[in-house]
């Protein structure tokens, strides 16, 4: 018999996978527990749009991170911080603090966690951040740290 998980079930497979058990262990164990619903046609065009729906999602969602990783590396996010006289900064240059410039400057909203600092800035000059905006699309952020 076949059958579309509703769960994952240990042994057979993961939620909206379509499998074939035995007509026993469907009647008796799968179906009652809720754990699957019998694939008829109805159900089989169910998964068949819900898997078409989350492919489409995933391509406007990466088509997306592309455009804004693209207008990312046309741009200059330029922070004012304070140093001491050796040139040193007070403190460190934060992703949060890359993130809220670049909110401020450019109206682009990032996550502060996607934004990746390789080694902590604590001097004034020009650095490129990396940004990962989504599975396999990484942007550069191109920033400018200066006291005006």
């Amino acid at each position: 018999m076949k059958v579309i998980l509703t769960q994952d079930v240990k042994g057979q497979g993961k939620k909206d996978q379509i499998i074939d058990v035995s007509d026993g262990y469907a009647r008796n164990f799968l179906l009652p527990e809720k754990l699957a619903i019998p694939a008829d046609a109805k159900a089989l065009n169910e998964v068949k749009n819900k898997e078409a729906s989350i492919k489409h999602k995933i391509e406007v969602e990466t088509a997306q991170a592309k455009e804004i990783a693209a207008k990312l590396e046309s741009i200059l996010v330029k922070l004012v911080c304070k140093s001491g006289a050796d040139g040193k900064l007070y403190g460190s240059v934060t992703s949060k603090d890359v993130a809220d410039a670049l909110e401020a400057q450019h109206k682009i909203t990032i996550d502060k966690k996607k934004i990746n600092i390789a080694s902590a800035i604590k001097a004034y000059g020009k650095y490129e951040l990396d940004v990962k905006l989504y599975t396999d699309v990484v942007g550069k952020i191109n920033l400018l740290v200066s006291d005006k």
